[in-house]
């Protein structure tokens, strides 16, 4: 456990009333206590209440729950004295400093606990409601949650931002400053965690019962280091400093089994009890998450190890200090790191465990939770609702069956009946090294009882098939769970899929892809009513409002007050302005003030200068051979070596232009690693050419996150999405660009295309091949080397002449394209590609079209909210209706 979940504990006075049950713990109890609030209950008093008064689940309210009612209700005064002694009281008391001799890390640290015990309120009004109206809630498992900072979303949710402003003001501090002593939650990676960062905003926005599931990192999963051009992995260690955000639950904690033995119940075909020798225990922190117009707040509830029991004092007393520690250590690796490296045995089997931990404390806790409205099991599925986000929280299926069978001892067919109506899946790949397969016998080492679940799963699963398809073994081949290989592999999305009710792509390209690929015979067994689309979306919160503050007051003023923020249908209205010129003229100026802030960022963190009058051409993704990084950094050399062949008069009449790339690859990656060697190698030399000057600039911005995102996408003239079609399943950072006013070069591929649909197709630069045209190219190419066209070979060209420092360092980069097959058909379509960026150019010489597109573009983009996403999902597969809490 990080250091501070016991400071928290110790610091916050708890409320005295704890559930007796192991595991049977209400969503707030114990709960942190607003510190402003004057309506307290005496001990007496509380003694008395507890002895006459009733559950809060009864529908007669008692004594204890109207208190309670009150006191949850008791609003903290929002006037600058009191917001003022809030924050002193905690610099004071909290903390143990002084105005006097108080700086910005203490300022940030007193003024997010006085946020938060205003965030508490509604926090504990919203889960004591839902609680006691029964309501159905859903559950979003997701390995990821991508949430970024916490302080200024909640300050903005709670329509606090002004009134802080001043109140700090007032002692000497700048909010901005304040704001950026915030270090972004290490919780998450890429786009999969992002959206289930703004799937629970959503949620919380649109009054969804709803909590987000996860595990609590130690490190994140690296802090990216650039050292001679090279990512160097570093431990993000973003837990060092107190955590105003989270609230450790010490009394909610599951135990977790891992390893041992079977032992059959007798008389009973599919009981069994599990003797294992590994337990842990895994404890509950909880993350509110704030809802903008709203009282309602959601949860994001992290699982970490409790290690205190594991530590061996009779060893550590006999001097045998590693073995006294060892369970405390093999436990604790469990929720250090998001995606440990899996190119060894070992750390394949650290992420199984990890996977499987966060699959059964979550699994768990529902089913604890449910057992609280003294409903029967069956009704499981009219309560809640589990979202599996993409196949690591597959394990999910077999530990609700093994709980049904093993510890309630129901029948297997009402133990399944329960578990496909209760969950449903989302797959947001077809890449195969994305599609999660597990060692038969790495899992009946780690996890016999799941194994020996997942055996009669597929079993059954296979003998419906046989019933329908007599004969066709290969059929039944094709779609088992478990693939026949060398050594067999649980295949975690066939899982998903059969023990999902619903089964969603994130785009509508996408969907028809999985449908025709991956999961065409499960379309043919269990028809295609089951196999949806749900187009992901961003929320405005976030990516509008927060991030882009002038961009959203001309919003405002456009709509006509500020509830597009929560019904992005309204920016519509944005189109009747584009002839304004006035209003253009202000929009322009929000976009120039977003790129001088970028430049400044920029030179802060990378030491380059970089003018805010050039094109900004951004590309921030994760670094993977698909997104093609590699095709853009290409063009950008192609691009030098035309420049350095003109003359400078010729050259003043370009148009300048800065590329910009951010993102992580994988720990075990090479050739990711070596695109941004090759990245950094090439900015190197072009930025130190001072014949070339600002014409062209390459950054590349170390340690990608949401709050990097945010200086980014307001600033972005252009972003490029340039995915091998059919490869990418939707993207959200597109979404993000577009919503901010920046124009999109990109492939017909993922989002793109709907977002095309949405804004007019002369809004958006498409170039390259189609997706259904992308196997016969590959064919060909796997059997021909064609030539590269000139643009492409002399790039080549410049690489092996070492003009970026030793060419051989990257001749397997252009390897990979003119020999190893060009998988991701950059040679294809690297000619349509220099086309497009040659038409980006010519349009953004004339300004006044390059402005009309770009409000346009956002106007039109309602359908990209991720309150659609989540509207969709609730009435189509969760089945939910919005519960709105009142004061």
């Amino acid at each position: 456990m990080a250091h501070n979940s016991g400071y928290f504990s110790t610091t916050i006075p708890l409320n005295t009333a704890k559930a007796t049950t192991p595991g049977m713990h209400d969503a707030n109890v114990p709960v942190a206590q607003p510190t402003s609030l004057k309506r307290v209950v005496s001990g007496a008093a509380l003694k008395e209440l507890l002895a006459s008064g009733t559950s809060t689940q009864s529908k007669t309210p008692s004594k204890i729950d109207n208190v309670f009612q009150n006191y949850s209700h008791s609003e903290i005064s929002r006037d600058a004295a009191t917001i003022k002694n809030s924050v002193v009281m905690h610099l004071t008391a909290t903390f143990l400093r002084t105005p006097a001799n108080m700086d910005s890390g203490d300022a940030y640290l007193a003024s997010a606990f006085s946020v938060r015990d205003r965030l508490l309120q509604r926090w504990n009004m919203t889960n004591e409601y839902h609680d006691r109206v029964n309501a159905k809630r859903v559950y979003y498992m997701s390995l990821e949650f991508l949430i970024g900072r916490t302080f200024d979303n909640a300050l903005l949710a709670l329509e606090l931002r002004n009134e802080y402003s001043k109140v700090l003001g007032d002692v000497g501090f700048c909010l901005e400053d304040i704001i950026d002593e915030e270090r972004d939650a290490a919780l998450g990676n890429g786009g999969l965690g992002r959206l289930a960062a703004c799937y629970v905003d959503s949620m919380a926005c649109s009054d969804y019962p709803g909590w987000g599931y996860g595990l609590r990192y130690k490190y994140g999963m690296f802090q990216q280091q650039i050292i001679d051009g090279y990512q160097v992995e570093a431990p993000d260690c973003w837990l060092d400093s107190p955590n105003p955000w989270e609230f450790p639950r010490p009394d909610v904690t599951y135990p977790v089994k891992f390893y041992g033995h079977l032992v059959r119940v007798p008389d009973s075909k599919h009981r069994f009890t599990w003797e294992s020798n590994v337990v842990y225990d895994a404890m509950a922190f909880d993350v509110p998450v704030p809802g903008y117009g709203t009282n309602n707040v959601g949860n994001i509830r992290l699982w970490s190890c409790k290690t205190n029991s594991l530590f061996d004092l009779n060893k550590f007393n006999a001097g045998d200090y590693a073995g006294a520690t060892g369970g405390q250590v093999a436990a604790q690796i469990l929720t250090d790191v998001l995606y440990p490296n899996d190119n060894t045995n070992e750390g394949k089997e650290l992420r199984l465990r990890q996977e499987y931990l966060f699959c059964s404390a979550t699994l768990q806790d529902i089913i604890a939770r449910f057992k609280k409205t003294g409903k029967p099991l069956s009704e499981l599925p009219d309560l809640a609702a589990i979202q599996l986000n993409d196949t690591h929280p597959t394990l999910g299926i077999p530990e609700l069956m093994r709980i049904l069978l093993d510890d309630e001892a129901l029948t297997w067919d009402e133990a399944w009946s329960i578990v496909t109506r209760t969950f449903a899946f989302t797959n947001h790949t077809i890449l195969p090294e994305a599609m999660e397969k597990w060692p038969v016998p790495m899992m009946d080492k780690i996890l016999p009882r799941h194994m020996g679940i997942i055996y009669d799963i597929n079993l059954y699963f296979l003998q419906s098939v046989e019933e329908k398809f007599p004969g066709d073994r290969d059929l039944l081949r094709r779609i088992s769970i478990i693939e026949e290989s060398n050594p067999q592999q649980v295949r975690m999305a066939f899982l998903a899929c059969v023990g999902s009710h619903k089964v969603n792509g994130v785009a509508a390209i996408h969907s028809d892809i999985i449908k025709q690929s991956i999961f065409n015979d499960f379309v043919t067994v269990q028809g295609e009513d089951k196999f949806i689309n749900k187009t992901n979306g961003v929320s405005p919160r976030r990516w509008m409002n927060g991030c882009n503050p002038d961009m959203s007051a001309l919003i405002t003023e456009a709509v006509g007050d500020r509830t597009w923020i929560n019904d992005l249908t309204k920016v519509k209205k944005l189109e009747d302005h584009v002839a304004d010129d006035d209003f253009r003229a202000r929009w322009s100026a929000a976009k120039q003030k977003n790129k001088q802030r970028l430049a400044d960022y920029i030179l802060s963190t990378t030491g380059i200068k970089i003018s805010a009058d050039a094109l900004f051409d951004v590309q921030v993704q994760r670094i993977h051979e698909y997104k093609r990084q590699l095709m853009n950094i290409f063009s950008v050399i192609y691009r030098y070596h035309c420049l350095k062949q003109m003359t400078p008069a010729e050259r003043a009449k370009e148009i300048s232009r800065v590329v910009i790339f951010a993102g992580k690859a994988a720990a075990g990656y090479w050739v990711a690693k070596q695109v941004i060697k090759l990245i950094n190698s090439v900015a190197e030399v072009i930025n130190a050419d001072a014949e070339i000057g600002d014409v062209l600039k390459v950054v590349f911005i170390p340690d990608y996150s949401v709050t990097a995102a945010e200086y980014l996408i307001p600033a972005s003239d252009i972003s490029q999405h340039i995915s091998t079609a059919g490869t990418e399943a939707s993207g959200t950072s597109n979404m993000k660009f577009v919503l901010n006013g920046g124009i999109i070069l990109g492939t017909v591929d993922g989002a793109n295309i709907e977002i095309g649909e949405e804004i007019g197709e002369e809004q958006i630069f498409f170039f390259g091949c189609l997706a259904h045209e992308v196997g016969d190219f590959r064919h060909y190419l796997r059997f021909h080397q064609p030539k590269p066209d000139e643009a492409l070979q002399t790039a080549f060209d410049l690489i092996q002449n070492n003009t970026f420092g030793d060419g051989a360092i990257f001749q397997p980069l252009i390897d990979s394209v003119l020999r190893g097959g060009d998988v991701y058909l950059l040679s294809v379509d690297f000619p349509s590609y220099i086309q497009a960026h040659k038409a980006v150019e010519d349009a953004y010489r004339n300004q006044e079209e390059w402005v009309t597109k770009s409000i346009l573009s956002v106007a039109r983009m309602a359908k990209f909210s991720s309150d659609r996403s989540i509207q969709e999902y609730a009435e189509e597969v969760w089945n939910i209706e919005p519960v709105r809490v009142t004061n």
